[in-house]
């Protein structure tokens, strides 16, 4: 799911996100995809494996699958 929020130009999209099971694992998944340029925002929820991504644009889901592989974890979409 993408949507434009009420940030003129801001991009909101969540992910979903397979093998997270704890803070730790929420930590890993953020700080990466935080690294990205254009990252505003990230919120991991392990319970749900959705990863909210805030941007200034669309991002290119095959950093974003570098970024969550980097973390340790698989990217298994958007939602």
């Amino acid at each position: 799911m993408t949507t434009q929020t009420g940030t003129t130009g801001a991009v909101t999209t969540v992910y979903k996100v397979t093998g997270m099971s704890c803070g730790h694992c929420e930590g890993s998944v953020s700080a990466e995809i935080s690294a990205l340029d254009g990252v505003s925002s990230v919120k991991a929820v392990a319970s749900t494996g959705e990863v909210t991504v805030v941007s200034a644009a669309p991002l290119d889901l095959a950093a974003v699958r570098d970024a969550v592989d980097e973390a340790g974890f698989e990217l298994a979409g958007t939602v």
